[in-house]
């Protein structure tokens, strides 16, 4: 990447600071590793049977990318389950049971999480390429803390690294606000949020870029959106490959993300297409032209 000049016109006739592309926040599972994002999701699902209560993975879907322990909350809300709680209790949910199934549900994760640590193919190509340029990488995560380290340290061995990492239970409100992907920014001393790329598997990861005022990517095939495994993916044909992305790209539709792709295999094109919009004077978060 060639370096930008101090200052350009914008687009609009406005002169303004160059904004030079300084950085990457990057979600963790579904994004850099964990094909098809299962540790959060069939974990959860073996954590409620524990209390009883069926939960499948299409619903534990329903709510990822938030804090595991909001995660829960929002799953005992569930019609479905929520029948079933109150079938067994005769009585509402309270912060008490989401307590206890997150009490259940953490160790649970910590232990496990290795297993699905494996990194998403193009990850660590992606990865150097970036850093080539001179990026900063920098990740976030709807795990707490001590299901993030065990993580790393797997993420580590298989050659996964970042310069930065944020748990959801480290900032007072985790995504869809925007602390964790901010949080990154002031560690990773960047200039200009502007300059900054989220790239995440679920709408609410994308809600959290656009909300720290930074360009989104969405991530279609290797995440939540899909739900499919290192496996099925690559035993898809075009076709069903084609139809896999219409459902995940209209589950992120809502968040209007900048850009959508496969997996972060494709990033390196949408990067430089960014570097040529900041070039030419745009923004993150300039209105989208009709």
């Amino acid at each position: 990447m060639q370096p930008l000049t101090p200052a350009i016109t914008r687009l609009d006739g406005r002169s303004t600071q160059a904004v030079r592309l300084e950085a990457l926040v990057f979600d963790w599972a579904g994004t850099l590793v964990d094909f098809g994002s299962f540790a959060p999701t069939q974990i959860l699902v073996e954590a409620f049977a524990r209390f009883d209560l069926r939960l499948n993975l299409e619903q534990a879907r329903s709510a990822m990318g938030i804090g595991k322990w909001d995660h829960i909350k929002a799953m005992l809300a569930l019609p479905e389950v929520h029948a079933q709680f109150i079938a067994l209790h005769q009585r509402e949910p309270e912060d008490s049971d989401v307590d206890r199934i997150y009490n259940t549900f953490l160790p649970l994760q910590t232990e496990r999480v290795g297993e699905f640590s494996a990194p998403i193919p193009g990850v660590r190509e992606t990865l150097s390429w970036a850093r080539r340029q001179g990026l900063k990488i920098g990740s976030c995560s709807g795990y707490p803390r001590a299901v993030l380290n065990n993580l790393l340290q797997h993420a580590n061995r298989q050659q996964v690294f970042v310069d930065h990492h944020v748990a959801f239970d480290e900032v007072p409100l985790a995504r869809p606000w925007p602390a964790m992907a901010l949080e990154n920014v002031i560690r990773l001393e960047v200039s200009q949020v502007a300059g900054c790329v989220k790239i995440d598997d679920t709408p609410v990861g994308i809600e959290e870029g656009h909300g720290a005022g930074m360009w989104t990517v969405g991530l279609l095939l290797s995440g939540n959106a899909a739900g499919l495994t290192e496996a099925e993916f690559h035993a898809l044909d075009e076709a069903a490959r084609q139809v896999a992305r219409e459902r995940a790209a209209a589950a992120f539709a809502p968040v209007r993300p900048h850009y959508l792709i496969d997996t972060v295999a494709d990033l390196p094109a949408v990067l430089q297409d960014i570097q040529h919009r900041l070039a030419a004077g745009a923004l993150p978060t300039d209105p989208v032209q009709s």
